[in-house]
């Protein structure tokens, strides 16, 4: 390719690309090599909207080339329903971080969804209980689609509950990933039944208020919380973080935007409270689940790491198979 072209790829191309398990394996190695010093802190940078947010992630790794990566997200939760559009949609630009070269510009939906799924599978890896059969989704979008999926990868789950405000998604997510699967699925309205007999919970929905409560969980159950991904959002009731062990994507990005943020708000927890990164405990620094019986709780906000590692996947395999249209915006 010549040096001033620049790859454009679809999220038809990014879907045929990237799997889940090569994002789960990407993602993995992106936050052991930040936790071990070999990547700067990535930035992020929120902007609201009257019925969204904008959010632009950025950072950089290197990896087999040494990337910049950023992805500019905007978030509408009720864009299905008003304009018949995605409630995510985004972009994402790579380019060398040695030389400033713009290598690839490509569609965010399909990789946002899936790196958010892979890390969440990380996440279960190193702190969900060896045991665990039975999970309750929060949110059967296609973000509780692609987890349900990458968590497969990584436990041997026999069970799973769908829970959605709309009962109708459940229903449909159930009979639709059941067969998928090969799985027992069962949509459920009433949640505080369903966790108290899950080892695994995941909230992945657009919720600004708490739904999952203390008394909903049961010992050595974990939780992975992805659905706040700005400070408006909110899924889990602040308790639940300063009464259990809190490990975070990166801490100072779920301080401002994650549910650590609102039990920070509240005064219920301090920075030092949050037992760890979960880069640390993939570079050995800090251990994972210590007991059957504890409580821990993931809080995912979406790191711009995710992004680097899942785009250059992309990027590197289109380049090896050809695939993209080539455009030189020098010209």
């Amino acid at each position: 390719m010549n040096l001033t072209e620049t790859l454009l790829l679809t999220r038809h191309d990014a879907a045929q690309l990237l799997t889940i398990e090569e994002c789960i394996i990407a993602v993995e190695n992106a936050f052991k090599l930040y936790s071990s010093g070999k990547a700067p802190a990535p930035g992020v940078l929120g902007i609201h909207s009257q019925d969204g947010v904008f959010h632009t992630k950025a950072g950089i790794l290197n990896l087999k080339k040494n990337y910049f990566v950023s992805k500019t997200n905007a978030n509408f939760p009720g864009n299905v329903q008003k304009n018949g559009l995605p409630s995510i949609q985004g972009v994402i630009t790579v380019c060398d971080a040695d030389n400033g070269r713009f290598l690839a510009l490509m569609d965010g939906i399909e990789i946002t969804i899936l790196r958010t799924g892979a890390a969440t599978a990380v996440a279960v890896k190193y702190l969900a209980r060896p045991d665990a059969k039975t999970i309750t989704i929060c949110g059967c979008g296609n973000q509780g689609r692609v987890s349900l999926k990458a968590f497969m990868k990584v436990r041997s789950l026999e069970k799973a509950f769908a829970y959605d405000i709309d009962e109708q998604m459940a229903i449909q997510f159930a009979e639709e990933l059941s067969k998928e699967l090969n799985i027992s699925i069962q949509p459920v309205s009433e949640l505080k039944e369903a966790i108290h007999v899950s080892d695994i919970c995941i909230t992945c929905t657009p919720s600004k208020k708490p739904f999952l409560f203390p008394e909903y969980l049961v010992p050595g159950i974990f939780i992975a919380a992805v659905g706040a991904d700005n400070e408006s959002k909110q899924e889990l009731e602040p308790l639940i973080l300063s009464s259990n062990k809190v490990v975070t994507d990166i801490t100072a990005q779920c301080a401002s935007m994650g549910e650590l943020h609102h039990a920070l708000q509240m005064g219920l927890m301090k920075h030092s409270d949050v037992y760890a990164e979960l880069g640390q405990i993939i570079a050995g620094e800090k251990k994972g689940r210590t007991s059957d019986e504890e409580i821990i709780v993931f809080d995912s906000t979406g790191t711009a790491l995710q992004d680097i590692a899942s785009a250059a996947i992309v990027y590197e395999k289109a380049m090896q198979k050809n695939i993209g249209m080539k455009l030189n915006f020098a010209k």
